[in-house]
């Protein structure tokens, strides 16, 4: 039996949708255990590309059964229309459940997301403003509405009111907005739940039994393991955990269930959103490794604002690993260096007090932090219709070498481009 959790080891943005859906042409199962839909992933296959918020990447394997865990903050809106966006583009229609304990986001929290962000200004921390944080706080005030909740008017009506108590007087007295009633919500709410029970089951029984079976199941985490807002770049960080460790909790499964955790990584730094970023490029450096990351290079997928974008940082990428537990990484985007001749790596911080370290700090040591570097040779080559790894340049083999050395974790997974069949496996 396997369980796979697939994770980011940076701020996200690593390539972790091409990596699920690459995987789950072997898997029975596809889960989403955190997160909503304020990060984006990008898969390029057969049928096209695509850029999926809250469906799993498992979506295009017919043969997969995807599921939204209880953990994972539901978007209903977005999904139901990543499902008929993907009829319209002619793929199977995909076998989804719903986890009937999953939360829902709400047109409230979206619209408390954009006035807090408005109300900030300068010192906002870079939302996507789909409601993720609002989302979470009022999940962990025990305020929110599970999915059950739609199917029971008077209940629902209750748990809206009970929301939106404390919500009106902000909306009164701070953002300067008219109040709410509950009745402003529900009828709305009373749809999307219609239009949802075909997929609602109670997902942690689905899975344990799939388990108990020794059926193989992938769990694919939302974001990396520096905007998770424990062990991150707090409080630039997301709402949920973004961590290996949660991806039991946030699918429905016991902690002991994972076999194996693959964090993934890019060949270079990438991130969107505020906070600290040692390695970070600017100019015109910046803007040609932007403009050739990627498909269509290194902008968000929800957002569609520019990457922030720099060369590849060993020191947050092995903390990253660590803090995931990782067994094996997968590295993408290799084949966009290939412009280069030397290729700069950091592999340590001068922190403002003068001390170099190869060590990830607390957030209130970053800032100010400039990256120690070592170059590496360049390959200056074309290796997008690589398939082995022996065919690599020897440049590009050492520079993958090199990398796993300093993280400290086997590098199992080589990129070379952004479609599913430009993966290299390496052998054990």
């Amino acid at each position: 039996m396997t369980v796979t959790a697939i994770v980011g080891a940076n701020w996200g943005d690593e390539g972790k949708g091409k990596m699920t859906d690459a995987l789950a042409a072997k898997s029975d199962y596809a889960v989403r255990f955190q997160g909503g839909s304020n990060a984006g992933h990008t898969i390029i296959n057969e049928y096209g590309k695509f850029a999926l918020r809250m469906l799993p990447s498992g979506v295009f394997n017919p043969e997969v059964t995807n599921v939204i865990g209880p953990g994972a903050a539901l978007d209903a809106e977005i999904m139901l229309k990543e499902i008929g966006m993907l009829a319209e583009r002619g793929v199977p229609a995909p076998r989804v459940r719903i986890s009937d304990r999953a939360q829902l986001v709400l047109p409230v929290h979206r619209l408390f997301d954009e006035l807090e962000e408005q109300r900030l200004g300068a010192r906002s921390f870079g939302s996507t403003r789909m409601g993720i944080a609002p989302f979470y706080a009022d999940k962990y005030a025990k305020l929110g509405i599970q999915l059950a909740d739609l199917f029971d008017e008077s209940r629902l009506r209750e748990r809206l009111e009970r929301l939106l108590e404390a919500k009106n007087v902000l909306l009164v007295h701070l953002y300067g907005r008219k109040p709410m009633a509950a009745d402003d919500l529900l009828p709305e709410l009373m749809e999307t739940g219609e239009r949802l029970r075909p997929y609602m089951c109670d997902v942690s029984r689905l899975l344990l039994e799939a388990y108990g079976r020794g059926e193989s199941i992938l769990l694919e985490g939302q974001l990396g393991a520096l905007r998770d807002p424990d062990h991150g770049i707090y409080p630039h960080s997301t709402s949920s955990s973004t961590l290996a460790g949660f991806a039991p909790v946030g699918a429905g499964l016991p902690p002991h269930a994972i076999s194996s955790v693959l964090a993934v990584t890019k060949a270079y730094s990438s991130c969107v959103g505020a906070g600290p970023f040692v390695a970070e490029l600017a100019g015109d450096e910046a803007e040609e490794l932007r403009r050739r990351g990627g498909d269509a290079g290194e902008y968000g997928v929800n957002t569609g604002r520019p990457r922030r974008v720099g060369w590849f940082d060993a020191v947050a990428t092995r903390y990253g690993c660590s803090v995931q537990g990782a067994t094996s990484v997968a590295l993408t985007n290799l084949d966009v260096l290939g412009y280069l001749d030397e290729i700069p790596v950091c592999i340590a911080y001068e922190l403002t007090d003068g001390t170099v370290t190869d060590r990830f700090p607390a957030s209130a040591r970053l800032a100010g932090a400039k990256p120690v570097w070592q170059k590496l040779a360049g390959w200056r080559g074309d290796i997008s219709d690589t398939r082995a790894f022996e065919e690599l340049p020897p440049e590009a083999r050492n520079y993958v070498a090199f990398m796993e050395a300093a993280i400290g974790v086997r590098i199992s997974h080589v990129s070379v481009g952004p479609r599913r069949d430009q993966l290299i496996v390496r052998d054990e």
